[in-house]
């Protein structure tokens, strides 16, 4: 039995080591928002955009451009008050592949704006591509 865990320790340390689940997540998300016509050639096409920035040293691709960011901000701002709740923006991160179950945020006990949830968006993004 103890080989067996082993190697599932192993086959986590390895997931973790190279960020491949929180790769799975983004793509997933992207996915489910955009649900392209022909999925398989959509995500060869986003691993390739992602091999060729990594190459090039080009901007990594964001697929949350910010009209994206502003329609799902907006969707969750339903009182249009320009803010959104604390809860409201862990759910957006979590919805978009950005945020790990197990990752704690920090609630400062201020509104989350636009501009911030715009900001995480873009940080957390390039942070996941980068490791790639």
């Amino acid at each position: 039995m103890q080989a067996g865990g082993s190697r599932e320790l192993e086959a986590r340390n390895y997931l973790e080591k190279h960020r491949i689940m929180e790769l799975l997540n983004y793509l997933t998300s992207a996915l489910l928002f955009f649900r392209p016509e022909k999925p398989r050639e959509y995500l060869i096409s986003v691993l390739e955009r992602l091999r060729i920035a990594k190459i090039t040293g080009v901007a990594f691709p964001f697929f949350m451009d910010h009209s994206n960011i502003v329609s799902m901000f907006e969707m969750m701002d339903t009182s249009n008050k320009g803010t959104i709740s604390f809860v409201q923006y862990k759910e957006g991160l979590k919805t978009l592949g950005l945020l790990n179950e197990d990752e704690v945020l920090k609630d400062d006990g201020h509104a989350i704006t636009l501009e911030k949830f715009r900001a995480e968006v873009n940080k957390r993004t390039e942070e996941i591509w980068s490791a790639f």
